[in-house]
Order: structure tokens, then sequence, then C-alpha cells
């Protein structure tokens, strides 16, 4: 059975340790914090049990067996096939800590970082082993959102992400190419011009929060859940895609032309989104709602592998 270390046990990569221990693999976990490392084996228990009702587990209580925990960074990678390292978002804590994975792990162990938005290249140029180096950037939470993005740096190898790619299908996430590197890589990116034009929205009055978030909800999230962006206009014209863009492409310019500035995100503008929105939930508020989250997202998964595939 090959074996995983996993790097950090915060909410990614207790999410990771859940991907893999229940795609039979052996997880090592391992945390600076003491306490967090401590209780990551019962959290990520519960939470397999969790998806485990959804059918994304099919003997939760194995997986969770296949669960171990290292006494320090070195032994949890020791003899691993795979690392993924779950740090803070520094590029000065990735440095530190992909020197030790490159020097402890073995050298066929691919070490693939979740970084959200720091490319490999800004951490790995001067590692011995930096050609088996990538990011996986996953989305929260990857234990039930299996969309995973691997973008190497100008050295990595390859294969590296071809058998990057190879795992994560082998444990059910669905990996996409980011063939260069590109801060944000593509979610984000995607994400960040759909958010900041939802807080330009509210902030200047044109909508509330809440009618807002209903839009994406029951609007656009119903495409979207299982078709993207180029699926979608092919079908919304009787020609596809180029029909499509012919009728529609100077419109959609105009609409998106409005440059996104620094007053979007300012102080004032968060301040009447915020009022918009109207709630002040507590952590423990949030931690529930987050259970919630995670358990519709696992409902919505099992559903739509359940699903024909289009022809």
């Amino acid at each position: 059975m090959p074996t995983v270390g996993i790097i950090g046990t915060g909410l990614i990569g207790r999410a990771w340790a859940n991907v893999f221990a229940r795609g039979g693999w052996d997880v090592r976990l391992w945390d600076p914090d003491a306490a967090a490392l401590a209780n990551a084996p019962n959290l990520i228990a519960k939470a397999l049990q969790d998806v485990a009702r959804h059918g994304l587990a099919t003997d939760p209580a194995a997986a969770a067996k296949r669960i171990g925990v290292a006494t320090s960074l070195e032994d949890a990678v020791r003899d691993v096939a795979f690392v993924q390292e779950n740090g803070p978002e520094r590029v000065e804590a990735k440095l530190e800590i992909f020197a030790r994975l490159d020097a402890a792990a073995p050298a066929s162990a691919i070490l693939a970082s979740s970084s959200s938005a720091i490319v490999a290249s800004r951490f790995t140029e001067k590692l011995k082993g930096r050609a088996r180096c990538l990011i996986a950037h996953p989305v929260n939470p990857p234990h039930v959102v299996p969309i995973v993005e691997l973008c190497g740096a100008p050295w990595t190898a390859p294969e590296t992400v071809t058998r990057a790619r190879a795992i994560y299908e082998e444990v059910g996430q669905v990996p996409i190419e980011v063939k260069q590197e590109i801060d944000g890589f593509i979610l984000n990116r995607m994400q960040a011009v759909l958010l900041s034009e939802a807080m330009r929205l509210v902030g200047e009055g044109f909508v509330s929060a809440e009618d807002l978030d209903k839009t994406i909800r029951d609007g656009l999230g119903l495409r979207w859940a299982f078709m993207g962006p180029f699926e979608t206009i092919e079908l919304n014209a009787p020609q596809g895609t180029p029909d499509y863009c012919a009728r529609y492409g100077e419109t959609l310019y105009k609409l998106s032309s409005r440059p996104v500035t620094p007053d979007v995100w300012g102080k004032e503008n968060v301040a009447r989104a915020v009022e918009s929105w109207g709630r002040a939930p507590s952590s423990a508020d949030i931690l529930k709602k987050q259970r919630w989250r995670d358990d519709r997202i696992a409902a919505l998964v099992a559903h739509k592998r359940a699903q024909p595939k289009a022809e």
C-alpha cells in the first residue's frame, strides 16, 4: 500500500488525508502544532463518516485506521510515494518546508504544495530535487470538491505532472493542468473576477447581498454545477460557440470592460457589502454551517457521479 505524507493538519491537510485514506493509501500526518496534530485523526475519522453517508467512502472505519501520526516532518515523509504540503501561504515558510522535504523524502517521491496563489518557482528553484516539485492547488474543502490544479515550475519534469495526475485520479479527484505558471492559477483567477463584480454590484447599491447570492445559487450555479463556461455558451446559440460569440461577444465585452479598482475591495465598499449581508455569525456558527456546506456538496457530488455522462 503506498503512503502519503501530509504536512500540515489544518482544514486542507485533514481533507487531503480523508481523500488519500479512503482512496486506499496509508497516510502519515505531521504538524508543528502538537495540539492540531493530536486532534487531527479524530476529526478526519468524523469527516470520513460524514462523506460515507453519500457513498464517497466505502469503509470509513478502515480508512481511518490507515491514518497515522509522525513525530517529525522527516518521519512523516520517510519511505513515502507522495507528499502533500499544506503549510502557511508565505514564500519564506514554503522555502523552509520544501528544503526539508527535498532532503528527507525518497528521491522518487513527488512533492506537491497546496498553495493557493504562490507559484512553485518561487520556492523550489534551488532544490536538488526541483524536477519532482509542483503545485497541486485544491478547492476548500477538497474531500468533497474534487478539482485539483496541477502547475509545475519551468523545471518540473513532465513525468512529475503525469504521475501526479494519475495519483489524484486514482484517489477520486479531478486534476487539471495549468500549462504555465500564473499567480492564483485558474480557479482563483476566475473566482476573483466574479467576487470583485459581486462586491461592486452590492457596494454600489445595484442589488442586495442576499439577492446576489440567489442569482448565483439559483441561476448560474445550477448550470455551472455540471457544465463549464465553454459548454454553457456552446449550448446557448443554435450554431454553438462561434455563433454565441458573434451574437453576444460585443455585449459581454461592454459589460466586462470596466476595470476592477482598489476601491472595490476598500474598507468603505466592504463595509457597505457587509451591511447589506446583515449577518454576523460567531466562529461556532461558521463551523456548524461549514459542516452543512460540506454535507450538501458531498450529496451533490454523489448525485453527479450517479448520472449518465452527456454524449
